[in-house]
């Protein structure tokens, strides 16, 4: 299974969403004895690099939000201190 073939969402995959997309529409009935597996496997490979690379900058981009919120409460804890 996978996700909702769509282009805009899938920008690193869009090539082979398409290849996949044709090799359904040009053999109806063979898809289901295996003719478009390589694609299949191709597509999975790539939603798993691209899911990796949105998982690494996901988190670099938390990591920013940690230390901007650290910074925040610490500044914060320093002003209340001195009232």
């Amino acid at each position: 299974m996978h996700p909702p073939l769509t282009l805009h969402r899938h920008p690193m995959c869009a090539e082979i969403i398409e290849q996949f997309q044709k090799c359904h529409l040009d053999h109806p009935y063979a898809k289901f004895f295996g003719e478009c597996t390589d694609l299949k496997i191709k597509l999975d490979k790539c939603f798993r690099q691209e899911k990796a690379v949105k998982r690494k900058a996901n988190f670099e981009e938390s990591k920013k939000l940690k230390e901007r919120l650290q910074a925040y409460r610490k500044e914060a804890s320093g002003t209340e201190n001195i009232m």
